[in-house]
Parts: C-alpha cells; sequence; structure tokens
C-alpha cells in the first residue's frame, strides 16, 4: 500500500498480515479522496475501526490537521504506530487500542470533535445504528462520516443521518453522511 497525494505522496506503509483487516484499496481510497478533496484539508479526522491507518494517514497526507486512529486489534494498532511513525505523524496522532464504544466514550469525555470520521467496520457488521448514534457526542453539525461497505448491502444507521453521495467500486463502496440539522 502507499500514500497517493499529499506531502507523503507514493510512501510506502504496510496493512497488518491475517484476515482480521481488509485494508482499503489504492484506487478505492484515491477516489474516496477524490469525493471529499475540498473537506480534507484543516479537518480533524476520526478514523474508527483503522486497521493499518491508511485512511487517516491519507488525510493528514492531504492537509488534514489531526487525526485519532482507533481499532480493538493489537497486530493492527502496531502496524498504525510504524506507519505513523514511517510518515513522522506522531505529533498529529493519537491512538487507542480497545473498541469503538470504548474509544467513543473517551473522546466524547475530553470533549473531542471530528470534522471528518471514517468508518470501516467488518462488512458483517450491518447495524451501525449504535455507532452512528454514539457519534453524535463528537461531531460538529456539518461533519462528514465516511463509510466504507460492501457494494451490494447498505448497513442500517439511524435517521440522524442522511446520505450524501455514495459511490461502489467492485465489491467496494463508500458512503458519505451527514447529520440532518434540528428541524430539517
Amino acid at each position: 500500500m502507499r500514500i497517493i497525494a499529499g506531502e507523503a505522496r507514493g510512501r510506502v506503509i504496510e496493512a497488518p498480515a491475517g484476515s482480521n483487516t481488509r485494508p482499503t484499496l489504492d484506487r478505492v481510497r484515491e477516489n474516496l479522496f477524490n469525493m471529499i478533496q475540498g473537506e480534507v484539508p484543516g479537518s480533524r479526522v476520526l478514523d474508527l475501526f483503522a486497521g493499518s491507518g491508511a485512511l487517516s494517514l491519507e488525510a493528514l497526507s492531504r492537509g488534514a490537521s489531526y487525526a485519532v486512529l482507533t481499532d480493538h486489534d493489537r497486530t493492527a494498532c502496531a502496524v498504525q504506530k510504524r506507519n505513523i511513525g514511517r510518515l513522522h505523524y506522531e505529533e498529529y496522532t493519537r491512538q487507542y487500542q480497545c473498541d469503538w464504544r470504548a474509544a467513543l466514550k473517551e473522546l466524547q469525555g475530553k470533549g473531542e470533535k471530528f470534522d471528518l470520521v471514517f468508518l470501516d467496520p467488518p462488512y458483517s457488521m450491518l447495524d451501525l445504528r449504535d455507532v452512528f448514534s454514539s457519534l453524535i457526542t463528537v461531531i460538529l453539525h456539518d461533519s462528514l462520516i465516511i463509510l466504507e461497505h460492501e457494494a451490494k448491502i447498505a448497513p442500517v444507521v439511524t435517521e440522524q443521518f442522511t446520505a450524501v453521495k455514495s459511490r461502489a467500486w467492485g465489491f467496494c463502496a463508500v458512503t458519505i453522511y451527514r447529520l440532518i440539522p434540528e428541524g430539517g
């Protein structure tokens, strides 16, 4: 895997070995970032189910100011740490090795707010209502939630969010959500 664009363009990053994680393919990542390119510079990024951290590291390379990477898998977190070090992004990142619930509770307790949230949960995780409901505490009213999922199956999210863009590339799809304004 490699960083596609920005200051770290072309730099190689590693993916966790085994079948516990599913790295986002370079072409999917490139197309995803083309969809959100105007939102990335200066943004604060949350990468739940981060795996290798490729999505948040790509965002940092493209001008995001800060990223939090979370994953419960010890191997994935070790790979994230190596990738962060390889790109010299230690001062712009924070990692949590825990499940998404614990990470969001911790971030909420610290008053953290994010402009972009990358969600790349296991494809078998189809009911994301709890995840989306919990995200409300750590996002701004105009934040983007970028969900990677299986192309032919749309995960279930809460009614407080609306899909604003969606694209599919073979087996993989990306849907971008925004919080529906109150009274809207």
